[in-house]
């Protein structure tokens, strides 16, 4: 007896403990959102890619070639250095002979930005401050390319996030999305927005539907004598619930619901993609990539690596990351607050009936 004794008081210590660390550490994530709103904590990263390719392909080449080709090639490079630069005077030449300016004389810049979509479309704070950057210097003449990966989420979430990239088309600067992994239901409500869709053979493409679930406790609560109460003002301010008993205008309602997001989706894409038969397509379903392109989903199948590296060449590349920095409190409560979440997105989003894509 003495021994459970001894070993309850210990396991009591432990769990105090542990509620204490977990105490401290929520006071110390409060503490860090309230310093992040207090300033602006981020800048804007930029990485030049021609870089990038060219280290890339000089190391392969020290590695592969013997000395007497490596000259070879180093020549050949200067000759086609000085090339280019010829042909770059003569054009500028002729563009100040006929009164054009500078602008129109430079090289095409291609801007990459990288999109990872979670269920609340979390990237979506990063993705406006990158397009801001991007917008105050692109042109016409340059082009930006959105690395997107997302299988869905909220709906309201990745309404947002498809309005920034909109932002992109309505300056009229051409917009190419490009597909490596998956790109559906609300990742592909963003795709859509593109001039052009670019997709992976075997990436996931579609899903034009929407989804909401929860589970209803009431028979529990029923078979254990336990009442459940809910007060609303207004017809529909509640349709469906968790715990109280659901009726079938309820459930008719949220459907309706449902119905009508659907057709807002669909509406959505026919806009931004008039060569796609929404109503063949707006069933729920996926896609592959070649299967995609056979409906229209997608334009060509490429990867975004193979694209990049077909306009090295043309197009000066950079890619443009928004990195938030984060305080030490921020960075202590960074990994406790994200297991939280993660226990207690799902309950959350079933209780306040979500809509998703």
């Amino acid at each position: 007896m003495d021994f459970l004794a001894d070993y309850g008081l210990f396991l009591a210590k432990v769990v105090t403990f542990v509620i204490a660390i977990g105490f401290v550490l929520g006071l110390i994530v409060s503490a860090g959102h309230k310093t992040r709103k207090k300033q602006e904590k981020g800048h804007i990263e930029v990485t030049r890619l021609n870089d990038r390719f060219k280290q890339m392909t000089d190391s392969l080449k020290h590695a592969a070639l013997d000395s007497a080709e490596l000259k070879r090639e180093a020549k050949a490079e200067k000759k086609r250095e000085k090339r280019e630069q010829a042909e770059r005077k003569k054009a500028h030449k002729k563009l100040e002979k006929e009164g054009k300016s500078e602008e129109d004389d430079r090289k095409k810049r291609l801007f990459v930005l990288n999109f990872h979509g979670d269920v609340k479309a979390s990237a979506t704070d990063n993705l406006r401050e990158e397009i801001s950057a991007v917008l105050s210097l692109a042109s016409a003449k340059d082009e930006v390319v959105v690395k997107l990966e997302s299988g869905g989420g909220f709906v309201h979430s990745y309404g947002l996030a498809s309005s920034q990239l909109a932002r992109i088309r309505d300056r009229h600067i051409p917009l190419t999305v490009c597909v490596d992994k998956v790109a559906a239901s609300g990742g592909y409500m963003m795709a859509c927005v593109g001039d052009k869709i670019l997709a992976a053979p075997f990436a996931i493409l579609g899903s034009i539907g929407v989804i909401a679930q929860l589970p209803n406790f009431n028979k529990l609560l029923k078979k254990n004598s336990i009442d459940y109460e809910m007060f609303t003002a207004g017809e529909y301010k509640r349709t469906v619930t968790m715990f109280g008993e659901n009726t079938k205008r309820g459930r008719e309602k949220f459907v309706e619901d449902l119905e009508d997001t659907h057709l807002l989706f669909k509406e959505f894409v026919a806009q931004h993609r008039p060569q796609v038969d929404v109503d063949k397509v707006a069933t729920g379903e996926i896609w592959f990539g070649r299967r995609a392109r056979e409906v229209s989903l997608v334009d060509d199948l490429k990867t975004s690596d193979e694209y990049l590296l077909s306009q090295s060449d043309k197009a000066d590349i950079f890619e443009v990351h928004y990195e938030q920095k984060k305080s030490l409190p921020e960075k202590l409560g960074f990994a406790t607050e994200g297991a939280v979440d993660r226990l207690l997105l799902r309950w959350w989003e079933r209780s306040q009936n979500q809509r998703w894509f």
